[in-house]
């Protein structure tokens, strides 16, 4: 009696205990808000972090035509980290407006966006001004993103 008592209070406990399905669609908003976050004339490094808490630390990355290369390695996110950390504070205006998200079963999300953006090119300090509709594939690992693809529209 004991036993079985203990096997059912051990199988509730676990069944609660186990994880609940990863809500794609939040995780892709989620994603797209911490992005945008980066982007803002006043962003920092604390938006910055935020936003690469949500990747592995072996993060691949393509942007083409620039970043061809989606390689996993495992300073991913440091050199993310670096990349991104040249072109903070950059823009004087951003706005972005997510228009569609895609799910893939639990691997992959897709987020589709335009945004638009003014400032200074940190490298050679000319002006900058553009509009463009994105579409960013991310690949998950659990629940943090492994790969990311930019693509242009």
């Amino acid at each position: 009696m004991k036993l079985s008592l203990f096997i059912a209070l051990f199988c509730v406990f676990a069944a609660s205990a186990e994880e609940q399905p990863l809500d794609m669609k939040q995780l892709a908003n989620t994603y797209f808000e911490k992005m945008v976050a980066t982007q803002s004339p006043k962003a920092t490094a604390k938006e910055l972090e935020a936003y690469l808490a949500l990747l592995v630390d072996d993060v691949g990355h393509s942007h083409l035509p620039w970043e061809t290369d989606d390689s996993r390695t495992p300073d991913g996110k440091k050199r993310m980290r670096e990349g991104m950390t040249f072109y903070l504070g950059a823009h004087t205006e951003y706005k972005a407006e997510l228009l569609n998200v895609f799910t893939f079963n639990d691997s992959a999300v897709a987020i589709r966006y335009k945004h638009h953006a003014k400032g200074i090119h940190p490298q050679n300090q000319q002006a900058i001004e553009y509009s463009k509709v994105m579409m960013e594939v991310l690949e998950l690992e659990g629940n943090q993103v492994a790969v990311i693809r930019k693509y242009h529209e």
